[in-house]
């Protein structure tokens, strides 16, 4: 087995967006969630605020030297930062001054999320009101603007949070789509032509180093189909997906990217309010992996440090209450897994 890239410290975290609209409130929870060790801390979205607090809204207020504003279609390029740029980074610079107050001292892994490059080119019109991705030339220049503007964000994280190892995850539900072809134009009545694997793995690349040299990453899909191999040839350290969708012709390839130190971020605990006998097993909410583990040969006494347990998405259309209890449930569950592996 290769060498692993540093989670130590990271047996459960979410995924990012959190339900409510209350900056202290879910920084206290996050932080609360994973104290003692128990899991990774992460800079919380609350998207029930409104436009600008969602994700491509916070990553548009991200962007260096690229703009956007809200159409009814969505979010669209504009020339200069108006109101809703203007919006998206005060709820930004909220969120990371409710996340500085609750990690005094803290020590240890702490999460940041961005959309990826490809999710916010598939989701953010040009002027003419088709995405982005219908357009090569956008596509480079925001993938550009994306690494310069999380370089500059990661930068005020690791001096707001000088003690925490900060880890920038990279959301990309719509990676599938853009690797098939299935993004739909703005009628409606096509789809945009799939983009070159090639080009796609480039862009994911350049994108990641934001991080820096020596920066710990990790891209996101809760969307069926994630494609291990690329997102690992792109520099990713770990991969973080819903576990209900992996399907069988997809285990080879993750024995591959655990054999070869990728760590995986797996989503067993559902995202909305469930059934309250869903999280009083957390013994229970792992089983399947162990099962996985066992399919693949794998060797039991690895899975604590190849794997996170995580929520299966974001937790933003939850209950406050839930969402409380899902990531204490993930602690308990990954808690289980290093327990008892076999």
């Amino acid at each position: 087995m290769s060498e692993k890239s540093d989670f130590s410290g990271c047996p459960a975290t979410g995924i990012g967006s959190m339900p409510g609209g209350d900056a202290r409130e879910a920084a206290k929870t996050v932080t609360g969630s994973f104290a003692d060790g128990q899991g990774m801390p992460y800079l919380a979205e609350l998207p029930a605020r409104g436009p600008g607090a969602d994700m491509t809204g916070r990553t548009v207020g991200m962007l260096v030297e690229m703009y956007g504003h809200l159409e009814p279609s969505g979010w669209r390029i504009s020339d200069r930062p108006g109101r809703d740029t203007r919006r998206a980074r005060s709820w930004l610079g909220e969120d990371l001054d409710a996340l500085e107050e609750f990690t005094q001292g803290y020590e240890g892994l702490l999460k940041v999320q961005a959309a990826g490059p490809w999710t916010l080119a598939a989701g953010l019109e040009l002027r003419g009101g088709e995405a982005m991705l219908s357009d090569p030339g956008a596509c480079r220049d925001l993938a550009g603007s994306l690494a310069e503007g999380l370089r500059a964000h990661l930068a005020d994280v690791r001096r707001r949070m000088p003690g925490a190892r900060v880890v920038l995850q990279l959301d990309e539900p719509s990676l599938t789509a853009v690797l098939r072809g299935r993004v739909r134009s703005a009628s409606g009545y096509r789809t945009y032509r799939a983009v070159d694997r090639q080009v796609v793995e480039s862009a994911l690349r350049d994108v990641l180093a934001a991080a820096g040299e020596g920066g710990t990453t990790l891209v996101h899909s809760c969307d069926p189909e994630v494609p291990f191999a690329l997102l690992r040839r792109a520099g990713a350290d770990g991969i973080s997906f819903d576990f209900s969708l992996l399907t069988e012709r997809e285990e080879e390839t993750i024995g591959e990217a655990v054999e070869a130190g990728t760590q995986l971020f797996l989503g067993v605990v559902p995202s909305t309010d469930a059934a309250s006998d869903a999280l009083s097993d957390p013994g229970g909410s792992v089983m399947g992996v162990r099962t996985l583990w066992s399919r693949l040969g794998l060797n039991p006494g690895t899975l604590a440090e190849s794997v996170a347990i995580t929520p299966s998405c974001g937790l933003a259309g939850a209950s406050p209450a839930y969402a409380r209890t899902a990531l204490a449930h993930c602690a308990r569950a990954a808690r289980s897994l290093a327990d008892n592996p076999e």
